[in-house]
């Protein structure tokens, strides 16, 4: 693994800059480098791989700082649902308005409540439906090869049952 160059403070505040204002000019000038030169400087300092490294991972971290990730949004949802979260809305008095605390509601608790379901009902019923098609077809594969003809004669498969297996595959894979 390459080390990693560790940065100056003039690259870093140049760095530091370039995210807050996204101008490498402009962050070049308030890093302290000259006006004359702040345009080349910039360019040159966003090409260099330490800089950019720094750049990036700064993004990172600030994009997972403020960006919910799939957990946090599940226990919002969970709160939502629970009624534990209170909002404040403002309401008509005799005397004006009041600010008051207000539950979540029996629909938007329910709406939370679908959402999470969402995320884990849909597999298990994805998989009961399979679970019960494949059962299906091996019932009437079972039965088919038992069905003799008017002759007294035993039948063999025709590919009939294949094409009905396929047939739920193709309607299976369109629900995904």
């Amino acid at each position: 693994m390459m080390k990693k160059k560790k940065l100056t403070p003039k690259q870093q505040a140049f760095a530091d800059h370039y995210i807050e204002l996204g101008n490498a000019t402009q962050a070049a000038i308030q890093a302290g480098y000259s006006k004359k030169t702040a345009r080349v400087i910039g360019q040159e300092n966003l090409l260099k791989p330490a800089i950019k490294s720094y750049i990036d991972e700064r993004m990172e971290e600030i994009a997972s700082k403020r960006i919910m990730g799939a957990t946090e949004a599940l226990e919002l949802l969970t709160s939502i649902a629970r009624g534990e979260i209170v909002e404040q809305v403002v309401v008509s008095t005799l005397d004006g308005v009041e600010k008051v605390d207000k539950i979540p509601d029996i629909r938007d608790r329910q709406r939370a409540t679908e959402e999470i379901l969402k995320r884990y009902a849909v597999s298990n019923n994805d998989k009961l439906r399979e679970d019960m098609l494949k059962a299906q077809i091996d019932k009437i594969k079972a039965e088919t090869s038992k069905i003799k003809g008017d002759d007294g004669h035993e039948y063999e498969d025709d590919g009939f049952l294949e094409a009905i297996k396929h047939t739920t595959d193709i309607w299976n894979a369109d629900d995904d």
